[in-house]
């Protein structure tokens, strides 16, 4: 039975544009960094990607290495873009990234201009597409000269493999040499993915003011510390939890789950009941309160996770009081 989509899917979601550039994301998008690998069941891959785009989520975003193992979220995405999103592809925005290790020997890491353009033929084939619209460097190359890396970027663009280029973890000063590589080479840079959420703010000193200074957009990853901002863990740890599973692959492990993180997760729980949301929606809110985020990539387990997330645009406003309680709560 073939895929039809809800009519009204873009009635359901905000969009934002990324920085200065032409292209709007919603304002939430799926991550497929967990629950889409190889080890994971793909009809509940499918439910989950049928309910983001059912409600408006038209931004897919994946990596090289994602998975488990490194790759299979990408053979899991393809094989579903094949038979149930093809029709749809000019409505989706997605993207994939390189820059951790994938194959043994000297090219298969970081940020060569070898590495680069390699493996994004891969993600291309495990995919299934002809080119992606977001092509992200994954972390700085402390030994490829930025310029070689910046190149390689400006290359695949050229090569039509991808229309946008971005790049993720990297400082502020990195990010602002980076940008300016770019924009020289005429190919500019789109936007930044970092780590951020109540729980990790060091975007704060510095990074989001070269992100807004120089018109380019971001767009937050782990928003909810894997888990630890929703209700998951407020009792201890669940045994199909993902701090439970030790999943590798950058996944949440039970040290994460501390009892000084539980009392504040708890204190937070409070008042988001007070505002009406879950948790969750308020971690999401509490990111989004901040226009220089164009959106913020939210990963799931189950369709009622996506929906959920959702519901977080109902309410996207803090008072003063409650962003200090907040800070209070966190410090």
């Amino acid at each position: 039975m073939s895929y039809t989509p809800d009519s009204n899917r873009y009635q359901k979601m905000e969009y934002r544009r990324s920085g200065k550039s032409g292209l709007m994301l919603p304002a939430l998008s799926l991550g497929l960094w967990h629950n889409f690998g190889a080890i994971d069941n793909i009809e509940n891959a499918r439910k989950i990607l049928h309910t983001a785009f059912d409600n408006g989520i038209s931004h897919f975003d994946l990596a090289n290495n994602y998975g488990p193992p490194a790759g299979s979220a990408e053979q899991t995405f393809g094989q579903l873009f094949k038979e149930d999103f093809k029709p749809f592809r000019d409505e989706l925005v997605i993207s994939t990234k390189a820059g951790w290790p994938m194959w043994d020997g000297p090219y298969g890491d970081w940020g060569s201009k070898k590495h680069l353009v390699a493996s994004l033929d891969q993600s291309l084939s495990r995919l299934g597409l002809d080119y992606v619209d977001i092509f992200y460097h994954h972390r700085p190359d402390p030994n490829t000269p930025l310029e070689e890396t910046m190149a390689a970027l400006d290359l695949i663009v050229r090569q039509g493999k991808a229309l946008y280029v971005g790049i993720s973890s990297y400082s502020p000063e990195e990010t602002q040499n980076a940008i300016k590589i770019l924009k020289e080479l005429g190919t500019p840079c789109l936007i930044h993915q970092p780590k951020y959420s109540m729980l990790e703010r060091t975007i704060e000193n510095g990074l989001l003011d070269v992100l807004e200074t120089n018109g380019v957009g971001g767009i937050a990853f782990s928003p909810l510390a894997q888990g630890l901002l929703t209700n998951k863990y407020l009792n201890g740890i669940p045994e199909n939890s993902r701090a439970n599973a030790h999943r590798g692959n950058g996944a949440i492990e039970e040290d994460a789950i501390t009892p000084e993180n539980i009392a504040k997760v708890r204190l937070l729980n409070e008042m988001a009941s007070e505002r009406g949301q879950s948790l969750a929606q308020m971690a999401l809110s509490w990111v989004l309160k901040d226009k220089r985020i164009s959106s913020v990539i939210i990963g799931a387990s189950k369709p009622e996770q996506v929906l959920d997330s959702v519901g977080c645009l109902k309410n996207t406003a803090f008072s003063a009081d409650e962003l200090q309680k907040i800070d209070s709560i966190l410090a």
